[in-house]
Formats: structure tokens, sequence, C-alpha cells
């Protein structure tokens, strides 16, 4: 928690509060500090009974940061967060990145507006790219910046659902027709494991299941296969309606 210019630990969430999972994980800034002139630390907004998240720790060094990544457990990594799922699952996402992606200059920010004027994309959509760039590393967020920045690596779009196994097991769901719609904000997704339930929030996104990862999780960890592949199959519908 913010305490004056410094920092203080608190025993639980509170709004202004930034996650340290594993205080322990911070060892990697020890040898640095002596040259250190700011520390910052930044984290999703986070409110009274919240779950952990991942953080950003960065130190400011005479002409570079060092920037450190916490996971929201120090036995959970990266690899099985899925907050960007949804933003890949899209048919639009590949032909939008390869788009965006020759737009990009070696500018130390990537202005998403500016992008999104020049491809002609909606914001959504542009902001989409970048996050499918993003998981190929071709494009970086700098969270001093507050800004996506580029950076040029290969890229093969087909590698995003490889890294990517429940998006790739969405899209199986829905190629195969396991799921169906009972109502405007209800579906049911049939699998080997039985049928699983999926509800949405009225006219917004937010959707809740009933298979064991969304019991375990609450979408903690993004959605699950099941809420995937019923937001795919309804944004279809969505688009054939507007048709």
């Amino acid at each position: 928690m913010p305490a004056g210019r410094t920092l203080r630990l608190a025993p639980r969430p509170a709004p202004g509060a930034v996650c340290l999972a594993g205080a322990d994980r911070l060892r990697t800034m020890l040898p640095l500090l002596r040259f250190a002139r700011a520390l910052r630390a930044y984290g999703p907004s986070v409110k009274n009974g919240s779950g952990p998240t991942a953080s950003v720790w960065e130190l400011e060094l005479p002409g570079m940061r060092y920037v450190l990544t916490l996971s929201p457990d120090g036995a959970r990594g990266f690899s099985g967060e899925g907050a960007v799922l949804d933003a890949l699952a899209t048919d639009e996402a590949a032909g939008d990145a390869d788009l965006v992606g020759a737009l990009l200059s070696f500018e130390p920010r990537v202005e998403p507006d500016l992008l999104a004027e020049r491809s002609g994309l909606p914001l959504d959509r542009t902001q989409a790219a970048l996050v499918q760039l993003g998981t190929s590393g071709r494009v970086g967020f700098d969270t001093a910046e507050a800004a996506f920045f580029h950076r040029e690596l290969p890229y093969d779009p087909s590698r995003v659902a490889a890294l990517n196994p429940r998006l790739r097991s969405a899209r199986a769901l829905v190629e195969d027709g396991s799921v169906r719609f009972t109502g405007d904000d209800t579906a049911v997704v049939t699998t080997d494991g039985g049928e699983r339930h999926v509800r949405f929030d009225g006219d917004g996104d937010a959707a809740s299941c009933t298979c064991p990862w969304w019991f375990d999780h609450r979408g903690g960890r993004g959605p699950c296969k099941h809420v995937l592949a019923a937001r795919i199959v309804r944004r279809d519908a969505s688009v054939e309606v507007a048709r």
C-alpha cells in the first residue's frame, strides 16, 4: 500500500494496493538497490476481497530500468493464464494482426488510436490485433510508459493457437457443433465429461460455467473453454444478424 513517499505491507487487499505474492521473489533486485533512484509497483485495480493478481516491480537505474513481473502465486506461472483469450478468439484476429503488424514502425510508443485510423479498423479490433502480436513477441507493453512498443521478431500466426490450448479446444467444440443456445443468455456445451451450462450476464460479456475449471478459478485465470466456445458462437450469430 502507498504510505507517503514509501510503501507498507497490508494484510489484505484494499483499493490502491498492489498484490505481492511471494515477497522472496523480489530478491533479484537486492544487488541493484544501491544503484536505484526509484521503485515503482504496478498492478490492476483491486478492492476488498479481491483475489491474487499479477504485479510489475520496476527499479529505475541510471540509464535503464529493471522490470520484474510476478505471477499471482509463487507456484503459479503465466502459462496457464487466459486473460487474453477473448481477444484471440475472434475470427478477425489473425488477419487484423497481419494488417496492423505491417503498419508498425520502430517507435518507442505504439498508439492504438493512430493505428486504428491508419488501418481503418475499429479500436477494439486494433487492440485485439496488438494482443495477437503480443503473444508472438512482436509487440511488448512498457508499464513505465503505459504504452505498447514494437520489436521485430519472427511471427507465425499458427503458433498463437498452439500456445493457447484452451482456445484450440474451444474452436474444436464450435466446429463439432457442441454449443447449443437454450436462450439469449444461456448455452449448453456438450463434452466428453458431460454437459456444461454457460450463462451470460445479460447484454454484457461476463459469463459463468458449471465446469470444474470455473468452480476452481471463477474467471480469475481467464474463461474456460466452454465459455470461450459459447462466446465464439454468440459472436458469429451477432455478425450474421448484422448482415
